[in-house]
């Protein structure tokens, strides 16, 4: 199970053995790296190496000496990951938080990202709107209420895509863990600042999806992501999906990365697409 010592952090990442282009994939919000299996799966069968880590306090990641951090420590974590397994640039990506710390990847170490896979996510601050919501919501989860209710109420706008299997399975992993330990994370996420003005800076090839029903990162947010990238060429829309697209779509994501690899890769390097995958 490997590990790589970041600040005063251990954080866990899993790897494939394929020999090929890497992609970099951080999860989204109370979820962690196994969200990516799937995907994993595919991408492999189509010659592309997938690593994905645990955010700080997510997963198999503590939060180390100190719980306070932000989405540019989250940023450095991924450098240490793609540094771990000796890999100079990468496609980096990421749903929804995973989002944010890519988008700061890119901004901090340029020279090591090849494009960008931006999942239901945004570079915009919380709204006031958003933090009241945050607040209100993080004080009954880490508190000492009925978690059940709780869970099955978010399953389904956290993930969405009408899939009650999927939603079912990561309630399970929720009432499992600690639920206090979540706070330093969900303080990270109301407090994150804004990239968009920063946007401009990043010029590698970008993809910007969005999942049909996503009422969190909603079509105006994606929008402005998309429009202040010069590498996107739009919003691209998975039918049917809601926030959690790449746990719900995963072939539609899979190929939305391929695509992206493919766009990103020297011509003698490039994935070969599988028939049937």
């Amino acid at each position: 199970m490997p590990f790589v010592h970041s600040d005063s952090v251990n954080i866990h990442f899993r790897t494939g053995a394929v020999r090929g282009p890497t992609v970099l994939l951080a999860h989204g919000f109370l979820m962690d790296e196994s969200m990516f299996d799937p995907i994993r799966t595919i991408l492999a069968h189509n010659g592309i190496n997938v690593i994905a880590w645990d955010a700080r306090g997510h997963g198999r990641t503590g939060y180390g000496a100190d719980p306070r951090f932000d989405y540019w420590d989250l940023a450095e974590d991924g450098l240490r990951v793609l540094d771990a397994v000796g890999v100079e640039s990468a496609v980096v990506g990421g749903m929804s938080q995973g989002g944010y710390a890519a988008l700061r990847m890119a901004l901090l170490a340029p020279e090591r990202v090849r494009g960008l896979a931006l999942l239901d996510t945004e570079a915009g601050a919380c709204s006031r709107a958003d933090e009241t919501y945050y607040e209100g919501f993080f004080d009954e989860w880490c508190g000492t209420g009925e978690l059940v209710p709780l869970a099955e109420k978010l399953a389904p706008q956290l993930i969405g895509g009408d899939r009650p299997d999927i939603w079912r399975w990561w309630i399970t992993r929720w009432l499992t863990h600690d639920r206090t330990a979540l706070f330093p994370a969900a303080r990270c996420l109301i407090d994150r600042d804004s990239v968009l003005e920063r946007l401009g800076e990043i010029t590698v090839p970008a993809l910007v999806l969005r999942g049909e029903h996503d009422h969190s990162s909603t079509a105006d947010k994606c929008a402005r992501l998309a429009a202040g990238l010069p590498g996107a060429q739009g919003v691209r829309m998975v039918p049917g999906a809601g926030h959690g697209a790449p746990v719900t779509h995963p072939d539609e994501i899979a190929a939305a990365l391929i695509e992206l690899v493919t766009t990103c890769t020297p011509h003698s390097a490039a994935p070969v697409a599988v028939a049937g995958i």
